[in-house]
C-alpha cells in the first residue's frame, strides 16, 4: 500500500506536530487570559479556527483555485486539524457542563461551537475564493 511509505505519513505527521502545539498552547493562552475554570473558550477557539482553516485549504484544493500537493493537503488538513481541532475534549467539556448541571453553559458552548464552526467553514471558503480571484 504506498500510502503507508514515502512523503504521505510524513507530511501528516509534521502537520499533526504542529498541530498538537498549537492546540496546547491556544488552550494555555486561554487558560492564561480567562482562569483556568474557562479553559474551553480555548477549545471552542481552536473549533472553529480549524473549520476555517480545513475549508479554506480544501475549497482551494477541490475547487482548482490553487494547486496544492498531495503532502501539502495532507499536512494541513489531515496532520495540522487532526491534531488542533479537539472535538473530543468539546465533548468532554460539554458533559462535565451537563454534570455539574450548568445547562445555560452547556447551551451555549455546544450550540455555540456548532454554529461558530458552520460560520468558519463559510468564511473559509470565501476567503480561499477571494484570494484565489485576487491573485
Amino acid at each position: 500500500m504506498n500510502l503507508l511509505r514515502g512523503r504521505y505519513p510524513l507530511a501528516v505527521a509534521i502537520g499533526a506536530i504542529f498541530g498538537a502545539l498549537s492546540r496546547f498552547y491556544g488552550t494555555e493562552l486561554a487558560k492564561a487570559i480567562f482562569g483556568k475554570d474557562f479553559g474551553f473558550y480555548g477549545t471552542f477557539t481552536i473549533n472553529v479556527t480549524g473549520c476555517l482553516i480545513i475549508a479554506y485549504i480544501l475549497t482551494l484544493a477541490t475547487e482548482n483555485l490553487r494547486i496544492i500537493s498531495p503532502e501539502l493537503r495532507l499536512m494541513t488538513t489531515t496532520g495540522f486539524c487532526g491534531a488542533y481541532t479537539t472535538f473530543s475534549t468539546y465533548g468532554l467539556e460539554s458533559k462535565g457542563f451537563l454534570d455539574k448541571g450548568d445547562i445555560t453553559t452547556l447551551l451555549i458552548y455546544f450550540v455555540g461551537s456548532a454554529i461558530a464552526g458552520m460560520i468558519g467553514i463559510q468564511i473559509g471558503v470565501l476567503l480561499a475564493r477571494a484570494s484565489a480571484q485576487s491573485s
